[in-house]
Parts: C-alpha cells; sequence; structure tokens
C-alpha cells in the first residue's frame, strides 16, 4: 500500500500578518492536494490582507505591501481552496495555528467553517519520530532531506512550507505503514 491511498490529503499553510488570528490577516495560502492515485493538485495566491504587513512579519516572510496590493482578497480566494480540499483531511504543520486562521477567516466573509477532518503533521511526526532535538518544519526538513522541489523555494512561504510539509507526510505515513 502507499501512503497516499490513505487519502486524500490536502496539505496547506498561511502567511499572515501576525500571530493572532482575530487582529491579523492572512497574506498567502497555498496548498496540496494529494488524492488516493498520488495525483496532486497545487493552490497557491497572495492576498489582499486589507492592512498594512508589519515590516518585523515581512522580515519572516519576505511578503511585502506591494506584493499585495493588488492579490485578491480572501473572499475571492477562499471558494477555490474549499473546493479544493471538499472531501479530503486537511493537514498542517502546527495546524492549529493555520486552521485558527482558515477558520476565522471563512467566519469573518460570511463563508462556512471547515467542519471535515484535520490532521497535525507535527504531532503526528513527534509519535512517529520520538526524540528529535527539535520538530520545527525547517529542523525536519534538515533532519530528513527534505528536497526543495520548486525554484527559489523559501522557508517561511506557503508552497514551500506545503511542498516540505507533503514530503514529511510521505515519510510519516510510509513509516507507519513499513511498522505495521
Amino acid at each position: 500500500m502507499q501512503w497516499y491511498e490513505l487519502g486524500p490529503f490536502t496539505v496547506f499553510d498561511v502567511e499572515t500578518t501576525g500571530m493572532s488570528p482575530v487582529n491579523c490577516r492572512i497574506v498567502e495560502l497555498a496548498a496540496a492536494r494529494i488524492d488516493t492515485d498520488g495525483h496532486i493538485t497545487r493552490f497557491q495566491s497572495l492576498i489582499h490582507p486589507g492592512c498594512k504587513i508589519p515590516v518585523e512579519v515581512q522580515l519572516i516572510h519576505h511578503i511585502t505591501d506591494a506584493m499585495v496590493i493588488n492579490a485578491p482578497k480572501f473572499s475571492a480566494v477562499a471558494y477555490d481552496f474549499l473546493d479544493l480540499a471538499k472531501g479530503s483531511t486537511l493537514v498542517a504543520h502546527n495546524a492549529r495555528f493555520d486552521l485558527a486562521f482558515l477558520q476565522e477567516s471563512l467566519a469573518r466573509t460570511g463563508l462556512p467553517l471547515w467542519k471535515g477532518k484535520t490532521m497535525d503533521s507535527l504531532k503526528l511526526v513527534r509519535q512517529v519520530f520520538k526524540g528529535l532535538p527539535s520538530y520545527s518544519l525547517q529542523n525536519l526538513r534538515r533532519t530528513f532531506q527534505l528536497k526543495d522541489t520548486m525554484d527559489n523555494q523559501q522557508a517561511h512561504r506557503a508552497m514551500a512550507d506545503v511542498e516540505w510539509t507533503v514530503q514529511l507526510l510521505e515519510i510519516i505515513f510510509s513509516e507507519l505503514l513499513r511498522r505495521s
């Protein structure tokens, strides 16, 4: 059995204007849906947050006000994302953060909340690979030698983090299948 046959999964990640889902906004949303035949469909969009991106946050994800000035608002992007994720399990690394922003943004725009299954790759990797010095995505990237699958892949950009989380999910589920 291949790991993706356990799906479908939609791995997603958000970049934001700060840490508070209530007071801050999403500036980038990316996802990769992995169907049970292994086919991957990708989605990525910058999002106009309707506010300035603090300089200290720009230094983390390198998304500037100029980059999002003509980007769509969350409500315009949400339908495509929800359509992609429909019928799958949402997966994120430290899912509490990403899911809180997703749900708050959906609620703020009057869209239905995500009621499907969710999974946290952070919790999974902690259970399957106990005792690692750090479970941050960047440390796991080094530990498991996750590959850069796109040109100029940059940490703390949504699609790069999605691609590394997909690879991590493959490692986790392949190990679980090997053990069973």
